[in-house]
């Protein structure tokens, strides 16, 4: 990192703050650990991406029905909808989790037949409404094929690799995720044999950042498995489970965090509690939405766009 970029890290920092915030999707490119906005969701749009482009939805919560959205399959489908208005076609999708509200099947029957017309490989992790069947089967045996554990995986696209992670099987105290020994060896020995130049594409549940500890929203104990990705040039961790954008860059490491498909969440520490929070209808789907994003071949470069349902 240069000395200018230490000199203006506070205001940077405070930009970043700012603009997850606010309800346009930002398309942002990260050079060297440094993120640059290059204009609102309308003037991204109009670029063509090249390289590998995939999306990103989450917290779906299939079955929530209640005030703050009574129609979460709804607002999925128009999810979807957005997906399919693309004007590149994407790669694949990744779902960072809570497919459904209460991990019934009829739930991850309506969650499968909207998301499937996107007509796109999606690639999930599980968030913990996912694993409320008393056997915690059902995810497993829908989307765990192939897998290792409790559902951890990787795969490798366009010289990228891809690891997704599992941090909701086992919750620490308070909700926190936890990603367990077994894993992290597994993590570990992923990784290993891999050129320092790959780019890397971590995706979990759970922010693998801690946000708000009181809400559980962090995760036990990923420094351990950060540890194994120092060595590599750049390495992109997308999450889901707060309902809003985030973002936070560390070194190498660009954390990002989704918006919901289903209901927003208070901003950390903003009332008594995390959960489903009301707005006004007109509001709603400005809360909502996906992410679009873009990496570029031989270049340590990434391209996030948060596009909500409705600007």
């Amino acid at each position: 990192m240069s000395e200018s970029d230490r000199d203006d890290g506070p205001s940077r920092r405070k930009v970043l703050e700012c603009m997850t915030w606010v309800g346009t999707g930002v398309l942002w490119t990260v050079a060297g650990g440094v993120p640059h906005s290059l204009g609102i969701m309308g003037e991204a749009a109009a670029a063509e991406a090249k390289g590998l482009t995939f999306l990103q939805i989450s917290d779906s919560h299939v079955g929530f029905d209640k005030p703050a959205n009574p129609n979460a399959l709804g607002t999925l489908e128009e999810a979807i909808a957005k997906v399919n208005a693309q004007p590149q076609k994407p790669a694949f999708m990744i779902h960072t989790g809570d497919i459904s509200h209460l991990s019934l099947d009829s739930q991850f029957d309506d969650a499968d037949r909207i998301i499937s017309q996107a007509r796109l490989d999606v690639h999930y992790v599980p968030g913990e409404h996912d694993f409320l069947d008393a056997d915690r089967k059902l995810y497993l045996q829908r989307y765990g094929r192939g897998t290792k554990g409790a559902g951890w995986y990787s795969f490798d696209a366009n010289g990228v690799h891809f690891v997704g992670l599992v941090n909701v099987f086992d919750l620490k105290g308070g909700g926190m995720g936890d990603l367990g020994a077994k894993q992290l060896e597994w993590l570990e020995d992923d990784l290993k044999g891999r050129s320092a130049s790959t780019p890397i594409v971590l995706f979990a549940h759970i922010p693998l950042w801690t946000i708000y500890p009181e809400w559980g929203w962090g995760t036990d104990d990923s420094a351990q498995a950060l540890t194994y990705l120092k060595r590599f040039g750049s390495v992109t961790v997308l999450n889901g489970h707060i309902h809003q954008v985030m973002q936070k860059v560390e070194g190498n490491v660009t954390f990002h965090t989704a918006r919901s498909t289903a209901f927003p969440q208070p901003a950390p520490g903003q009332g008594p509690s995390p959960g489903p929070m009301k707005v006004p209808d007109d509001q709603l789907r400005k809360m909502l939405g996906i992410a679009n994003v873009t990496f570029k071949q031989n270049e340590q470069r990434l391209a996030i766009i948060d596009s909500p349902l409705k600007s």
